[in-house]
């Protein structure tokens, strides 16, 4: 014959589990989604917020060490004349994983630059993302982004394909 008592402290173990899960897949998905509406809007407080202290931001073009850094990017040229000229950062569904106060998050991104001698917009960049998080001070923040164009070199693919683990 089973505890009750012992099934049931398992059962409330096991959903208080299960709903953290959730709750900290939900919040990085807001915090990555959040990127593109801030980083369009210039806001570059608020895209520095999303991100820790001495994170990284790899991209294949250039690398940004630390919030400051980051946020300057937001701030000054070639960025601003994105926003000026039209411009839209797009994530799409974020494959999450999370291990404790760690996370790896990957999808791909794409970069879309408005046609300046049309009505129309134009794919610029189409990149693989990885996303590696931590939950500091309970908050859940950017530690390192990796992005790499998917332009047929192998890092991109090789990027896209260690998603979920």
């Amino acid at each position: 014959m089973t505890d009750i008592a012992t099934d049931t402290a398992a059962l409330v173990q096991s959903l208080v589990e299960r709903v953290q899960l959730l709750e900290d897949k939900l919040a990085i998905q807001e915090l990555i989604t959040a990127y593109g509406p801030a980083v369009d809007a210039g806001e570059a407080e608020k895209v520095g917020a999303l991100w820790a202290e001495d994170a990284v931001y790899d991209i294949d073009i250039r690398n940004m060490n630390g919030r400051a850094e980051i946020m300057e990017m937001v701030r000054t040229s070639p960025h601003q004349d994105y926003i000026k000229n039209g411009c839209g950062h797009l994530l799409d569904p974020v494959n999450i994983v999370v291990d404790g106060d760690t996370a790896v998050a990957t999808c791909h991104s794409q970069l879309l630059l408005r046609n300046q001698d049309e009505d129309s917009f134009r794919v610029w960049r189409v990149t693989a993302n990885r996303f590696d998080l931590k939950k500091i001070d309970g908050v859940w923040q950017i530690q390192r982004r990796t992005s790499r164009v998917l332009d047929g070199r192998p890092e991109a693919p090789a990027l896209l394909g260690r998603a979920g683990s």
